[in-house]
């Protein structure tokens, strides 16, 4: 487990910076770039981004076993899939982009299942 925190820390950290970091790009450099469209698609990314980075922080204090490793590699997955094309279309990536956006929703979907089952107290057999 020790040497697991270190990494998860690093993790955790990349992905909340990066949601922040992106969030203020997205409202200032990006603001007379992008269209209401682009926009929003934006908004959209950087709010799946930053929530499921703290999933990832609700994820550390969940008991150490396969489901919360799992919970924590799809929201991983989950960010990098949803909230990544998400991002590539808002600044015009071609359509087919979106047929990986649900694939970074099931990972959410599934990580919150992982980490419910995660924070699920274990009785003594």
């Amino acid at each position: 487990m020790r040497q697991t925190v270190p990494m998860l820390g690093l993790w955790l950290g990349l992905a909340g910076a990066s949601a922040v970091a992106l969030g203020a790009f997205g409202a200032h450099a990006l603001r007379d770039v992008l269209d209401a469209r682009g926009s929003e698609l934006w908004h959209t990314a950087v709010s799946y981004h930053f929530w499921h980075a703290l999933a990832l922080g609700l994820a550390a204090f969940a008991v150490p076993g396969r489901a919360r490793r799992t919970a924590m590699a799809l929201f991983g997955v989950g960010i990098v899939l949803f909230s990544g094309s998400l991002y590539a279309l808002a600044l015009g990536a071609p359509r087919w982009v979106g047929a990986i956006t649900p694939l970074g929703g099931v990972a959410f979907i599934v990580g919150w299942i992982a980490l419910g089952v995660a924070l699920v107290p274990r009785t003594p057999r």
